[in-house]
């Protein structure tokens, strides 16, 4: 399996020059609109710079135009909804929401002296439904969102990122392109997961927005790193 780790477009939160004026689900700038677009179009037409090689044999993998994706998943934060809508609709495909690929602390906002810290449900079902027509939805998404904590701490973030690291695991012996929309501090976590370590130490993955990651799955357990934080398809003033 190779799996391509794509994060959202530039949300809105990315954008602040200040923090504290935060949202807890931000929705796309025009210009994260204007990348997701973008890769959308690359995705699923552009040229792979760069030749792919099975992990398991050393043969080059054989493509098209195109990454060849067959399978696209995403987080369920409006961010990356919002990216997954142009991808899936370039390469005919149905978004399926991965609830567990969400971003690190969850939905939540920092209210201060007033208020601290409040979690949010997220998006609901019937708005999601609505919003996202065709998207697959899965179960733990429900009609009142699907986060019910407040702000999630370390420790759960990377048992979390563990157990999405187990799931793409098992999935290694299938000749699958992946790929998952999801975020930069969560795919810190899982490249740490995937790869042996726990995430304590100082190494921290940075991620631009639509950036491409590409890991191959050998069939015999063995993990290679392709490609890290890829922007070809973005000009130089597109990349934040």
């Amino acid at each position: 399996m190779l799996l391509y780790i794509v994060r959202h477009a530039q949300s809105a939160n990315n954008a602040l020059l200040d923090q504290r004026y935060r949202v807890h689900d931000p929705h796309l700038t025009e210009l994260g609109q204007r990348q997701a677009e973008i890769l959308a179009r690359h995705l699923a037409v552009g040229p792979v710079r760069e030749p792919v090689v099975d992990a398991s044999t050393g043969n080059p993998t054989p493509h098209g135009p195109g990454y060849g994706i067959t399978r696209l998943y995403c987080s369920p934060m409006l961010r990356a909804l919002q990216t997954a809508e142009p991808v899936g609709r370039a390469l005919g495909l149905a978004p399926e929401v991965w609830v567990d690929i969400h971003e690190c602390g969850g939905v939540w906002r920092d209210h201060g002296e007033n208020g601290g810290i409040v979690g949010y449900p997220g998006i609901r079902r019937p708005e999601l439904q609505e919003r996202f027509p065709g998207f697959t939805i899965p179960e733990n998404l429900t009609d009142e969102g699907w986060w019910r904590d407040g702000h999630e701490e370390a420790h759960a973030w990377n048992t979390r990122a563990a157990l999405v690291a187990d799931r793409l695991r098992s999935w290694a012996p299938c000749d699958e392109r992946v790929a998952i929309i999801t975020h930069g501090a969560f795919s810190d976590c899982l490249f740490h997961a995937l790869f042996g370590a726990d995430g304590t130490e100082r190494v921290y993955y940075e991620l631009y927005n639509t950036s491409i990651s590409a890991v191959d799955f050998g069939r015999d357990g063995q993990l290679s790193l392709r490609y890290l934080n890829r922007v070809d398809h973005l000009a130089p003033p597109l990349v934040t």
